[in-house]
């Protein structure tokens, strides 16, 4: 069950990334998270998905958060990335890190 805090690291995670806080980031991510997104290579574990980051391997970017909407152990946030719109589908372990992350974008047909 997603609880207030588990929601709560994921609005951070963006403050994180969106000011550059790459070890600010970290500190949310469960030690086995998964990261699959269509604009970087896959990642698994925390060392490497903090890796992407700090190589530039995960593009940089200010997001804005439209929605978000949590049940059970997932966190789905509806948000733009400039004017891209993009679904990132969270996984969360029963201590509120982040244990999965999976990005969607909208592209006009």
């Amino acid at each position: 069950m997603v609880t207030a805090a588990g929601v709560d690291h994921v609005r951070l995670a963006y403050h994180y990334l969106d000011d550059g806080d790459v070890d600010g980031f970290g500190s949310l991510l469960h030690e086995d998270v998964e990261l699959r997104r269509p604009d970087a290579p896959p990642g698994q574990g925390r060392a490497e998905v903090l890796r992407m980051h700090r190589e530039g391997l995960v593009p940089p970017a200010r997001h804005t958060l439209d929605r978000i909407v949590a049940e059970g152990d997932s966190v789905v946030v509806m948000g733009r990335v400039g004017e891209l719109p993009f679904v990132d589908v969270f996984t969360l372990s029963p201590e509120a890190m982040l244990r999965g992350c999976r990005r969607y974008y909208h592209v006009a047909p």
